[in-house]
């Protein structure tokens, strides 16, 4: 025990960062966990290495990105960096092949973390193709819905978007895809498409188009407050309300005329989506604007 001590604390000085105890297919080895899904490996054997963790998956943590249901994206951001530290209180015991997935990154199952992140509401269960998750991640699973734990408290969406994809990330590479998880199974399907995301765009599914946004509005008696908004503006006061439940400034061109529509709005906005399928969200960014200071406005 005291070697393991000094093996977490030598590697916590040297790197500046929280170690954590993670035994790699029985080899005891200081990691840092980046999210609640993914670590690297700070010394010893397979040091250096990065690796993902399958069975399951947590919320992306780089930025308030998720939305479904009664919660905001920055209540859900807090989930995910709930999950983060979840991985980082405890010492658990992981076994591999050590193949790697499409990012270079070796695979991982972590039974007891796995089980854990699963049953506090902190992750959901999954697999990367059509085969349904493991049961015994899908039974905890079922246990944290049932309990309204976690990211399950105020909804549960038919599928959690977990990625989104621009066409322009691969050149000539059409269609691209987003994936999409089962909450029933935990299987994985493919959300394909052409288009060209721009930066912090909101994308949900089931998928919500401005026009469905006005007509919803009209049918509510709000059709001065709708002839005031483009298809693309609407599609902003969403997007915006989907972050904290607010329409966020009133724009200068609209001045005092937006401002009088803009009580009316957010509750039909929160109609809207009530009335609806829970719809699971997501905010686009390109990898390279998620951290430092090239961050993404809408991560901030």
């Amino acid at each position: 025990m005291r070697t393991l001590l000094v093996l977490l604390a030598l590697a916590g000085s040297a790197t500046a960062e929280p170690a954590s105890l993670v035994y790699l297919n029985g080899t005891p080895s200081p990691v840092f966990f980046n999210d609640g899904d993914s670590f690297r490996v700070l010394s010893g054997k397979y040091a250096g290495s990065k690796a993902r963790l399958a069975g399951y998956n947590t919320l992306e943590s780089f930025g308030p990105v998720h939305q479904w249901g009664g919660w905001t994206a920055k209540e859900m951001y807090v989930i995910a960096k709930m999950a983060t530290l979840n991985a980082r209180a405890g010492t658990w015991r992981c076994e591999s092949d050590l193949k790697t997935d499409t990012y270079g990154r070796i695979l991982w199952w972590c039974p007891g973390l796995a089980e854990d992140q699963v049953r506090k509401g902190l992750a959901h269960a999954m697999s990367v193709d059509q085969s349904p998750a493991k049961p015994e991640l899908l039974a905890a699973q079922k246990e944290a819905i049932a309990a309204k734990r976690g990211m399950w408290a105020h909804g549960v969406p038919e599928y959690v978007l977990t990625s989104l994809h621009s066409v322009d990330e691969r050149p000539g590479d059409e269609p691209a895809y987003n994936r999409l998880v089962s909450t029933e199974d935990g299987h994985s399907k493919k959300w394909e498409h052409k288009v060209e995301y721009q930066e912090c765009d909101l994308l949900c599914w089931p998928e919500v188009g401005a026009p469905e946004l006005a007509a919803s509005l009209k049918e509510q008696s709000l059709p001065e407050a709708v002839a005031a908004y483009d298809d693309a503006r609407l599609q902003r006061l969403f997007a915006h309300y989907i972050k904290d439940h607010t329409l966020g400034e009133v724009d200068a061109e609209q001045g005092l005329k937006e401002e009088g529509h803009r009580a009316p709005l957010q509750a039909a906005i929160a109609s809207f989506i009530a009335s609806g399928p829970t719809r699971a969200c997501m905010v686009h960014t390109d990898f390279r604007r998620r951290f430092g200071a090239a961050k993404a406005v809408c991560l901030k």
